[in-house]
């Protein structure tokens, strides 16, 4: 997964880059519309990997998954139970299998990952919004809201997930 992501960045800038190049010289319109196109999808990516790569660099997958932040409160379980967040695992992707692999990792470490990618993914929802300020000099509200909500979302589908499993490996720990 790691790969496809990071190709997916790479791709979308250098077409960004081509689209601004065709706009600038050719003024063609449709030049400018495929680079925001692919100048968003560029930021979205890019965007998820610096915030990894930061927290990774801040963090080490160490976290105290006892303080408050990342408690799953009792009130959760009866969203999480609609949700029906239990069906979605075999459907989401993971950026590294190998944080959460308890041949390789303790119980307590994969917990500590958990709550590092659960605080990825709260800080990628939360910068799923800058690009909608693009949106002052190009114009297109409805595309930029439209695309951050859709980016967010997806990301928050992320939050939940680590939620509900790490209260699952935590429940495990407790019993040991």
């Amino acid at each position: 997964m790691a790969k496809k992501i990071k190709a997916v960045a790479i791709v979308s800038f250098l077409l960004t880059v081509l689209c601004s190049v065709l706009y600038y010289y050719k003024e063609w319109e449709v030049a400018l519309t495929f680079a925001i196109t692919f100048g968003t999808i560029a930021y979205h990516f890019i965007m998820r990997l610096v915030v990894g790569f930061v927290l990774n660099l801040i963090m080490h997958n160490h976290a105290d998954y006892n303080s408050f932040w990342f408690r799953v409160r009792k009130k959760e379980f009866h969203i999480y139970n609609r949700l029906k967040v239990k069906k979605w695992k075999g459907f989401m992707p993971t950026y590294d299998m190998s944080l959460f692999d308890n041949k390789i990792h303790t119980w307590d470490e994969i917990a500590q990952a958990m709550c590092q990618a659960e605080l990825v993914h709260e800080v990628i929802v939360v910068l799923s919004f800058l690009p909608i300020f693009a949106a002052i000099p190009f114009g297109a509200w409805a595309v930029f809201v439209i695309t951050s909500i859709l980016s967010a979302f997806f990301d928050m589908m992320f939050v939940i997930m680590q939620r509900y499993n790490r209260s699952r490996v935590v429940k495990l720990l407790n019993k040991r």
